[in-house]
């Protein structure tokens, strides 16, 4: 399957590109059943494209998605001649070939024209672009897929552009400032990654369909246009205080709550996509001793944190107890031993541990237990994972020998 995408350049355009290629050199294997033996060329094609090659494309094309088009014009003017122009130029060069492949077109959610739509000359563009489609697929033949997309996110969308979202995302991770003018505005967000990948399915013919009431998306089997099935409602205010809070995460290190499928795991990898270079790494704090250094590394709202421990040669550390507390100890370089006893026992439980054969060892409640560096040349590095933040002013540390003297 030959594939032309126009706006290859463009957010859009690059994400689903990258996926496509991803999908043609045998990297992924997840999308709707697609292979590398599916893939044929991914052919590109952007504004400064050798026009001559748009003829070339149309005429070996096996399906077109159509991402080309202006969104902030010098002059309004340009909204038509961009997205209407160029949709018929593409229309009419697949007509020349009678090439009647499916043909996906980028649309907006502006292009309903409704309520603070009315008006919009970027909509009325749109909106005769997909008119212009939908003759196209009567006229010819052609399955047509129209997509009305909300407000899109992701890595590499263009700051100060089209996106708020973006622009926030920036600025915070630069320190820039940023200007809210009503926290309570509530946006419907697309996430780039969940509409590759509903383009890919459209690719094997497993498109969502819709229909709209204003500008409310209501999925359906038989409706008119096309619609990627997950979106998020989320107001500009909830937006700006999440990004502050993944910003203060290299101080705090609490790491948010960011569920699997949530807006917030979508809006913090989009966020980390414009750290600057000098962000990329940042300090954590050693609290060092004679025996080593211990370090925090990640804290969550409510799952523990996770630090590392290092043990200079021949020390032991621990010799303490929880009540409710629990770890694990996981050795990762060096050989040690962990021991263990229970509060009131004189039993002792002795675990050998070392970075080549890599294990995690509880430390139980109400156990005592420590770990003792038995190398007299080697650190002893321990990364250590506890149930619940350490609290200062409620440690539930209490100290007692594992072996009694």
């Amino acid at each position: 399957m030959n594939i032309l995408v126009t706006g290859a350049k463009g957010f859009v355009g690059r994400n689903l590109c990258a996926a496509l290629n991803c999908v043609k050199d045998g990297k992924d294997r997840s999308r709707h059943g697609l292979s590398a033996e599916m893939i044929g060329e991914v052919m590109e094609y952007d504004i400064d494209t050798d026009p001559a090659l748009l003829d070339e494309f149309c005429a070996k094309a096996d399906f077109v998605f159509n991402l080309a088009g202006v969104n902030r014009p010098k002059d309004p003017a340009e909204f038509m001649q961009g997205n209407f122009g160029f949709a018929s130029r593409l229309l009419d060069t697949l007509k020349a070939h009678g090439n009647a492949c499916p043909v996906m077109i980028s649309s907006s959610i502006q292009a309903t024209l409704e309520g603070r739509y009315a008006g919009s000359e970027y909509g009325k563009s749109k909106k005769a672009g997909e008119e212009l489609f939908f003759d196209y697929g009567r006229q010819s033949g052609a399955k047509v897929l129209v997509y009305r997309f909300p407000n899109l996110f992701g890595k590499w969308c263009r700051p100060n552009y089209n996106s708020a979202v973006a622009t926030f995302c920036n600025n915070i991770a630069n320190d820039l400032p940023i200007q809210v003018n009503d926290r309570s505005t509530e946006l419907e967000l697309l996430y780039i990654d969940d509409l590759v990948d509903e383009m890919m399915a459209a690719l094997v013919g497993e498109e969502h369909h819709c229909e709209f009431s204003g500008v409310e998306t209501v999925l359906c089997p038989d409706g008119r246009y096309c619609a990627a099935p997950v979106t998020h409602h989320v107001t500009l205010g909830e937006i700006v205080d999440l990004l502050h809070s993944f910003s203060a995460q290299p101080q705090t290190l609490v790491m948010p709550q960011i569920p699997s499928g949530s807006f917030a795991k979508k809006l913090y990898s989009t966020y980390l996509s414009y750290l600057p270079k000098e962000k990329v790494a940042f300090p954590l704090h050693m609290n060092e001793d004679a025996r080593g250094s211990f370090t925090e590394l990640i804290k969550t709202a409510d799952c523990g944190q996770v630090s590392v421990n290092i043990s200079k040669p021949g020390i032991t550390k621990g010799e303490h107890w929880h009540n409710t507390k629990w770890e694990f100890f996981i050795v990762v370089s060096g050989h040690g031993l962990i021991q263990l006893r229970k509060i009131g026992s004189d039993e002792v439980l002795n675990y050998e541990v070392s970075g080549e054969n890599i294990q995690a060892v509880h430390m139980l409640p109400g156990y005592t237990h420590n770990i003792i560096n038995l190398s007299q040349t080697e650190n002893l590095v321990t990364v250590m994972w506890a149930n619940e933040q350490f609290d200062p002013s409620r440690p539930d540390t209490f100290g007692e020998k594992v072996v009694k003297q």
